[in-house]
C-alpha cells in the first residue's frame, strides 16, 4: 500500500537546525503536492510548508526565512530544512501528499521535533 515514512525528528536546542525527509512509495510521487503540517500539544494540525508538483512554493508566516521545502523526484522525497529553531516550533511533523485533483490524499505517521534547552 501507499507509504509516506517521515525522518529527521529529533531534540535541539534554540537556534539550532534539523533537516526532516518525507519518503513515498507506491504513488506517482512527481504528480502529488507535498506538504508538511504541524501539530503541537492541545492545538490544531497547521500547514508549515508546501510544493506543488510544478514546485510553486508557499510557507506558514511564522517559518519564513527559516523553513525551506524542497522535493527530489528521483528519490520519491521531500524535505524540509529547518534553521533556527524556537522552541514553539516544537510538534509533531507530519508529510501529506495530494493529488492533482485533490484526491487522494495520504498521510505519514508524524516525527518528533522538540526545540528545547
Amino acid at each position: 500500500q501507499v507509504q509516506l515514512v517521515e525522518s529527521g525528528g529529533d531534540l535541539v536546542q534554540p537556534g539550532g537546525s534539523l533537516r526532516l525527509s518525507c519518503v513515498a512509495s507506491r504513488i506517482t510521487f512527481s504528480r502529488y503536492t507535498m506538504e508538511w503540517y504541524r501539530q503541537a500539544p492541545g492545538k490544531q494540525r497547521e500547514s508549515v510548508a508546501v510544493i506543488t508538483d510544478d514546485n510553486r512554493i508557499n510557507y506558514e508566516d511564522s517559518v519564513k526565512g527559516r523553513f525551506t521545502i524542497s522535493r527530489d523526484n528521483a528519490k520519491n522525497t521531500v524535505y524540509l530544512q529547518m534553521n533556527s529553531l524556537k522552541p514553539e516550533d516544537t510538534a509533531v511533523y507530519y508529510c501529506k501528499a495530494t493529488f492533482r485533483d485533490g484526491n487522494p490524499i495520504y498521510w505519514g505517521q508524524g516525527t518528533q521535533v522538540t526545540v528545547s534547552a
